[in-house]
């Protein structure tokens, strides 16, 4: 259990660190020159979901076991702490495109975790 718990853990860790970064890059991408936020909404949501991804890897391939459930609750727990910030930071209501946004990025972590887990596994002959 406890490996489950940390591999959730340092996924979390990951995501969070890539989106601040991507972050700080896109809005001194944004600050200083003539692009705006609009132009690089997709690069943003492509960002988002490699982060997702490497976030779910990171935390199957820690925990070795239930790749899924590991990077679906990294997921999970990303789009519950994304939805909270925008509901008590901002008084923001939930849209119903943010549903298929983070129902994606719950898949997408799964997906990372399953490979992480099938990565790391020890083949035993």
């Amino acid at each position: 259990m406890k490996s489950f718990s940390y591999g959730v853990m340092y996924g979390m860790v990951v995501i969070f660190i890539i989106a601040i970064l991507c972050s700080f890059v896109f809005s001194s991408i944004l600050r200083w020159s003539s692009l705006t936020e609009s132009s690089v909404q997709f690069s943003i949501t492509v960002i988002s979901f490699i982060a997702l991804f490497t976030g779910g890897f990171v935390s199957g391939k820690l925990s070795q076991r239930k790749g899924w459930m590991t990077g679906g609750l990294t997921g999970t727990l990303y789009s519950l702490t994304m939805v909270s910030y925008q509901y008590l930071g901002y008084q923001a209501p939930f849209h119903w495109e943010q549903l298929i946004y983070h129902s994606c990025f719950i898949v997408t972590a799964m997906m990372g975790g399953i490979l992480g887990v099938n990565v790391s596994a020890k083949h035993r002959d």
